[in-house]
């Protein structure tokens, strides 16, 4: 079994979060790292406040999550999914971006019910 993914410490959280603001100031990309760390937090912080196995949330290539309470997914693809960049899904999670605009400019592809991550955005 996959390792579970782990809300990190506050002070790295807020590194690597200065990093990838340094680097988009100076128009250079963000280290990969950083983005892999803010990508999976911010999974496991929807992870806690969204339990459940109904909706797929994928950020690749750094992670995927299921949450939502509902219909309980086991095998093959998920009824419900959402796939987005690890740009769009940070920016999402610390409410740079809302729901809305990130859908409808095509950022965030989402398929199937329960699909709406307004509730739980942002998350900082």
């Amino acid at each position: 079994m996959p390792a579970r993914l782990r809300v990190q410490p506050p002070a790295e959280v807020a590194a690597a979060r200065a990093r990838i603001a340094e680097a988009t100031a100076a128009g250079t990309t963000p280290e990969r790292a950083d983005l892999r760390l803010l990508v999976k937090h911010y999974l496991a912080v929807l992870e806690t406040r969204a339990p459940g196995r109904s909706v797929e949330v994928r950020v690749p290539p750094f992670a995927a999550v299921q949450v939502i309470e509902g219909v309980r997914h086991t095998r093959g693809t998920p009824p419900a999914v959402i796939e987005t960049d690890a740009a769009t899904w940070i920016a999402l999670a610390t409410g740079e971006l809302d729901w809305t605009a990130a859908t409808d400019a095509g950022r965030v592809v989402a398929s199937g019910e329960r699909t709406d991550l307004t509730p739980y955005l942002p998350l900082d």
